[in-house]
């Protein structure tokens, strides 16, 4: 199967089914478009996710490189499944990573080479053109998440920071107000003030399910035992 659009039937309301396209097993991507002319609905769930093995290297003084891929895979799910009942999209270009994510339900949108914010806002734009009014950005590294959607009423931009205030670790945009991400340390003021310069109404969640990322040795103290790391 070289280059052919692969079609994975997946329900995601009543009478909808949305065909995920996907790379090839060679890795070349077939299309950028998750779905063929699917209507999703107005609220979505939009996961950036990076190739398992490459993730969180700042754990590297205390995990070894397999343990940190089934810690980002076990968080990865928990995020997924915290997404329920909304349709859920991933988007990486990781071939593993968007054979694991059709597995588990989710919608794949391949963007190679556009790095964090340009992979988000793809993804944005992506779920747009099959009628999502709003997405839910949240990372992968919530291994607490849950309720993400409630997160989808209301309008303007909604925020749930992580716990030091500094970075986004979920973020709620209208998908056709052209919001520009901009990940990173500090990026829970600058997210802010891009709704801002958009005239959009910020809402600020504290929530601690959400406020709870893993980014550094220290964060390993709050996760349950290694044994229950490794995702189903």
């Amino acid at each position: 199967m070289d280059g052919r659009r692969v079609r994975h039937p997946i329900c995601t309301g009543p009478g909808i089914v949305a065909a995920v396209a996907v790379p090839s097993p060679s890795g070349r991507p077939s299309s950028t478009s998750p779905t063929d002319g699917a209507w999703l609905g107005p609220a979505a769930v939009l996961v950036p996710i990076k190739a398992f093995s490459d993730a969180k290297v700042r754990l590297a003084p205390a995990l070894p490189a397999a343990r940190r891929a089934d810690l980002a895979r076990s968080m990865a799910a928990t995020v997924i499944a915290a997404a329920q009942p909304l349709p859920t999209a991933v988007v990486c270009d990781d071939l593993e990573v968007a054979t694991w994510a059709r597995a588990r339900g989710a919608l794949v949108v391949w963007e190679p080479g556009r790095g964090l914010n340009g992979a988000v806002e793809a993804g944005v734009a992506q779920l747009r053109g099959v009628g999502v009014e709003r997405v839910i950005v949240a990372h992968a590294d919530l291994p607490r998440a849950g309720g993400l959607s409630a997160l989808a009423d209301g309008a303007g931009v909604t925020m749930a920071p992580d716990r030091r205030r500094d970075g986004t670790n979920v973020i709620v945009v209208p998908a056709g107000a052209g919001f520009r991400f901009s990940y990173g340390p500090g990026s829970f003021a600058r997210h802010r003030a891009e709704a801002e310069r958009l005239g959009l109404a910020v809402r600020v969640v504290d929530d601690p399910r959400l406020a709870f990322d893993v980014d550094w040795p220290a964060d390993l103290d709050g996760l349950a035992p290694e044994g229950t790391w490794a995702a189903p």
